[in-house]
Formats: structure tokens, sequence, C-alpha cells
């Protein structure tokens, strides 16, 4: 896809930036039983599949929206996996950085239907800075992957809030709780905050997803939590919403976060109300599932055919 243009030629704005490490996921599926140490386990299946924010990119691209990734590639197999996947599925590649040497990004999944282990190896690298990228591409949405805090990350989302743009942020398994500097200000700064619900147990220190989404909420306008099995809930201004997950027969849940987050996007940058954007999040979810890493991310028209097995909706 073409970069857009303004009218004067200069570069246009952006309809959403992904910023993030592409990872590539080594996922054992089949496993017949939890993987303990001095023990060996076989898995039925394995997949080499493109992840990281390679993910969400991909998804909001398959959903049909103006995407520019803002990634790093090396010389190395992984980095050409990944790079093979995302031309392979039409990406723009404005904004890869290629680097003259390995770059590696590797996650081993250790995939039950329930659930995962996951084991991760990455590179050093000095990333694209966030506020020039902001200021490049003026995104209608920044989509921040993993939970990011610190000064440098508050003033890039100042600049984010200059430039009009709003801002989704995941959590994953990422270090740092309400009480460590910054997180605070940072999630204050957010406008859709999207952890899973051991992941808000974890950043709030509560016992409970009600207590944790009280806690998040009182930050953030728009907190999303993901609860697998047992579908999602979201609170707005006050006003909380749950939804079912749907009945599927779940093949590996790697992914699957990304394309929830990817549906909820979909929905809102449409214009969609809270119980809308959940519906198309819980419906991506689950279409993820159904398939080895997140190959099964549904486009629009697939989005459709999962919306009408969401229950009570």
């Amino acid at each position: 896809m073409n970069r857009a243009q303004a009218a004067d030629g200069t570069p246009g704005r952006r309809e959403v930036l992904v910023v993030g490490a592409y990872f590539a996921d080594l996922v054992f599926r089949g496993l017949d039983r939890p993987v303990r140490p001095g023990a060996e386990v076989f898995a039925e299946a394995l997949d080499l599949v493109p992840g990281g924010a390679f993910t969400p990119a991909m998804a909001m691209h398959r959903l049909g929206h103006d995407v520019v990734w803002a990634t790093d590639f090396g010389t190395d197999l992984f980095s050409g996996q990944v790079l093979a996947a995302a031309r392979a599925e039409g990406l723009d590649e404005t904004g890869f950085r290629h680097h003259p040497g390995p770059l590696r990004s590797v996650t081993v999944a250790l995939s039950s239907p329930g659930d995962r282990a996951m084991v991760s190896y990455q590179d050093a690298t000095a990333g694209q800075p966030l506020a020039g990228l902001l200021r490049e591409y003026r995104p209608r949405m920044l989509i921040l992957p993993q939970l990011q805090y610190g000064p440098d990350v508050l003033a890039a989302l100042r600049v984010a809030r200059q430039l009009g743009a709003e801002v989704f942020m995941d959590c994953q398994d990422m270090p740092g709780t309400l009480d460590t500097p910054y997180v605070r200000e940072v999630l204050a700064a957010v406008d859709v905050f999207a952890p899973n619900a051991d992941e808000a147990l974890r950043l709030t220190g509560t016992g409970t997803v009600d207590e944790a989404l009280h806690l998040l909420s009182g930050l953030v306008r728009t907190v999303v939590v993901k609860r697998g099995g047992e579908g999602a809930c979201a609170v707005r201004d006050g006003k909380r919403y749950d939804l079912d997950a749907v009945p599927v027969e779940v093949v590996d849940t790697t992914g699957a976060g990304d394309c929830f987050n990817a549906g909820f996007l979909h929905a809102h940058l449409a214009g969609g109300e809270l119980p809308d954007c959940l519906a198309a999040a819980v419906a991506c979810g689950a279409a993820a599932t159904s398939g080895p890493g997140s190959g099964h991310a549904p486009d629009a028209a697939g989005l459709r055919e999962w919306l009408a097995r969401l229950p009570h909706h």
C-alpha cells in the first residue's frame, strides 16, 4: 500500500502506526503433559510462524486498515522468515529498518488448548525513537503491543496527544506494577489499555479482575481485560460490559491476544460503541485460536462470520 499524501504532495497522515519488534514463534502443539525440568515431552505438531508486532500489523491490515509497522530486521533466518511473511501479506515496508548483521527475535511457545508457556530471546538493538515516528507518520491510532514506561515514553505520548493520535497499549508479560515509576503516568496518557486477566492482577496487585478493572479504569478511559475462554470485559467512562467467549475448538492460543486487539480497534476506528468493539475483539481472538499462530486472523468478511457465532449478539 502506498503511503498517503496530502494535496500539497507532503506525506499524509497514516491511519495506524504499530511500533514493536518482530518475533519468529516456534510453536510446539499437542503436548500430552506439562514440561518439567529433567523430563522430555514430545509435541504432536511444530509450527514456525511470524509473531511479535507483526501480528497486530498484519491483523489490522487484513481488516482493511492503512498500517505502517515500524520495526527492525537483520540478516538472520528469523528476520528473513518474518520479512517474507510481511511481504506476502502486502504490508507497507515504509517503517522497516534493515541492519547489516543478525537481529534475532525468537519465541519458543509450548502450546496447550488452554494456554501456553513461552521462552524468548532477542538480540539488542536501539529502537526507533517513538516521538520521531509519531511526528513522521502522524497516525490516527498508535498501537504499542506491550507495556512501556519511562520519561521518554511519557514524552512521546504527549506528542501523540498534541498530534491528535489515540494510543492503544497492550500489556504482555512485562515487568512493572502501578507502583513502578512512570507506569501510572503513562497509563493516564493511554486511551485504551488491554491486559489479559493475569497481567491485570499482577500489574495492580489485586486479587480479582473486578478490583483490577476498578483501579485501572481510574487511570485509563477505556480498559479491556482479555479472559481467554471466559470471554472479556471492558470499562469505559464508568460503564462496564462483559461478553462470553465464542465456542471454538482451540488449536493454538499464540497470537490470539493481538488479534483480539485488532478486532477491538477495527470497530473502534469505525466509530463503534464499546459493546460492538468488545464483540469484534472476542470474535477476532476466537478466529485466531482456530489455527496455529496468528495465521487464521480474519479479514472483514471473516470477521462478520465469526460475529454471527457470538453468544447473545
